[in-house]
């Protein structure tokens, strides 16, 4: 009885030292390593092992995506905020380069046109730059820089290198003002360069211009140039005007309808030249022309030829003699009456 109850209980038996059990381990452990290595029989529990440990794998590395991504983004953002602004400026710098070459350039293509025109024209000119468009809502008109101190005169024509603007209508010290073509008090006479037809071209006010009192059957067609004629004595001969924008023909009237936009860029144009007024002007009929003409008119009505230069070189002579004969008024009258038609 004694020698039972002083028996250890088994629960507090302690088997193989610790020592031993580590051994054991490590051989088990080496043993199914080396088996693993050469027959991979823990392959498909490796493989589902790594499927049901996937999810937490995720779970745990998504914070730290989660703040390197931010970190990036950020970062990011602020170097194309400086990358955006840097390239703002530099192209405000190159856009205003642009502009200023731009402005250069067709600065240069209208003094080189102004130079062409000065050449081909080959009268006394005086250069001028337009200031502003004169503040008069009923009428077109421009202010030029120069004025009398320059010797501008009123009454010259202005042109810049496409053709005629306009003509010099006020003239003060140091400035002018140009009436445009287009201004419905302006009138020039032109010629149709393609038929050689001449006309009266006059402003219609709204930008535009009319060319007036040819016939309904007239030979002028959309896209034709029309030149200035010269028989005003002020503008040379040759100079563009306008091309003609629309024809229209109605049978029930005498004349052709015929709009034109005038080819002077004036809108655009900085520099322009003031020109002198021409020079040469048509030739007036002569006293004998004149004499004969009356003669004819005297007639039945048809028109004949005088019998011989001599009685037609005398007859202004006569005519001062006779004083049956009509005055010398009728015949600048008739004169008047024959180059208006």
């Amino acid at each position: 009885m004694s020698s039972n109850s002083h028996d250890t209980p088994p629960f507090f038996k302690r088997g193989l030292p610790p020592s031993a059990r580590l051994t054991i381990y490590l051989a088990m452990s080496f043993a199914l390593l080396v088996t693993d290595l050469r027959m991979h029989y823990l392959e498909p529990l490796r493989q589902g092992v790594a499927i049901l440990t996937y999810p937490l794998q995720i779970a745990a590395t998504t914070p730290a995506e989660f703040v390197s991504n931010a970190s990036n983004y950020f970062s990011g953002l602020i170097s194309l905020q400086r990358e955006n602004a840097r390239l703002k400026a530099q192209q405000l710098k190159v856009s205003s380069q642009i502009l200023l070459n731009e402005q250069l350039r067709q600065e240069n293509e209208n003094l080189r046109g102004l130079l062409q025109m000065q050449a081909q024209i080959k009268i006394k000119s005086t250069a001028a730059e337009i200031l502003f468009a004169a503040r008069d809502p009923f009428s077109r008109k421009v202010v030029l820089d120069k004025g009398s101190a320059q010797s501008i005169e009123p009454g010259a024509p202005v042109v810049d290198p496409q053709g005629v603007i306009g003509q010099v209508t006020r003239v003060y010290p140091l400035h002018s003002e140009v009436t445009l073509l287009s201004d419905k008090d302006q009138a020039i006479p032109v010629m149709v360069e393609r038929s050689g037809l001449r006309a009266v071209m006059f402003g219609t006010g709204n930008g535009l211009m009319e060319l007036r009192y040819l016939a309904a059957n007239a030979d002028v067609r959309p896209g034709d140039r029309i030149l200035t004629s010269g028989l005003d004595g002020v503008y040379v001969a040759g100079l563009p005007v306008a091309t003609i924008l629309k024809v229209g023909r109605d049978s029930a009237e005498s004349f052709a309808r015929i709009l034109c936009r005038p080819i002077g860029t004036v809108e655009r144009t900085g520099a322009v030249l003031v020109l002198a007024q021409a020079s040469v002007r048509p030739a007036m009929p002569s006293t004998a022309t004149e004499a004969a003409e009356d003669s004819r008119r005297s007639s039945s009505g048809r028109v004949r030829k005088p019998a011989n230069a001599a009685t037609s070189a005398s007859a202004p002579v006569a005519r001062n003699t006779n004083a049956s004969n009509p005055p010398a008024s009728s015949a600048s009258g008739n004169a008047s009456e024959r180059r208006a038609r």
